[in-house]
Order: C-alpha cells, then structure tokens, then sequence
C-alpha cells in the first residue's frame, strides 16, 4: 500500500468519490430514471468529498484536519443515505408523497425554498428502481460513505509514519 503515500493516495479517493457520482448519471441515463432530491443530495456529497480529498491531494498539509473532514463529510452522507433507505423501506407506511420532483422545485420555487424542499425529499423517494446484488442505490452508497470514511483513515495512519 506504499503507493497510495503522499497525494496520490487522495486524488485516488477523488477519482473514486467523483466516479460514483459518474455512475449515478450513467444507470440514471441508461434506465431512464429520475433521481429524487435524496439522491441528488447524496450526490452532492460525494463530489464535496471528492473536492475535499482533491484539496489534500493538493495542498498535502494538516492530515487531521483533512481526515476529519472527509469523515465528517462521508457520515453526513450516511446520515443521508440512511434516511433515503429508510423511506424506501417504509413506503407503505407513508401516508403523503414527500413533496415534488426537483426540477419543478428549482423552476417553480425561488432558490432558499427549493433548497429546502431539496432535503425534504419527493415521493418518488420511495420507489426502488433499481438494484445490484439486491442492493438498492441508498444502500450501496452507505456502504460507499463508510468505505471513503476508512479510506481517509486508512490514508491518515499510512501518511504519518
């Protein structure tokens, strides 16, 4: 693991934060799906990630404080993923849709509302449209926080030495 020393490691957790979110545009162009706000919230954290583990790459100075913020950043997104699971495994225990599509919201709704809105989710927060291994996508990008959650840690222990 002598490779993923200095920069290299964490433009390597860049490449791999902003190739998910790749893959999300792929399977969302490919089966023709829409992402609801909770997907594009989770997305939006794994770019921040990515941009985060970009500017240690970079600037390769203050590692605690770098590795705290990817492990604070990759739990938020957890919390986020979590929460879209939970939703889709209590679908029919939900008694309302969780709000509007996200376009419309951006469209119809000045920036302050729709942002909040964003976080609210929308009723098709709740279909399962697709899944790998019988995985649904919240769950697989849990295990993916967490994973980036290690790796920043991984990469703390194996640069200070």
């Amino acid at each position: 693991m002598r490779f993923l020393k200095g920069g290299l490691g964490y433009f390597i957790g860049f490449v791999a934060c902003f190739g998910l979110v790749g893959l999300a545009l792929w399977i969302q162009t490919r089966y023709n799906l829409e992402p609801c706000p909770l997907c594009i919230t989770q997305r939006i954290v794994f770019m921040s990630l990515g941009v985060l583990f970009l500017l240690a790459a970079i600037v390769n100075k203050f590692p605690k404080i770098f590795t705290g913020l990817h492990v604070l950043t990759a739990m938020v997104g957890a919390g986020w993923a979590m929460r879209h699971w939970w939703i889709q495994a209590h679908k029919e225990e939900m008694i309302a849709d969780c709000g509007v599509g996200f376009d419309y919201m951006f469209e119809n709704f000045p920036l302050q509302k729709a942002i909040s809105l964003v976080f609210k989710g929308t009723g098709d927060c709740a279909a399962i449209d697709w899944t790998f291994f019988g995985l649904t996508i919240p769950q697989l990008s849990l295990i993916a926080f967490f994973g980036f959650a290690l790796y920043a840690v991984h990469l703390f222990l194996i640069n200070r030495k």
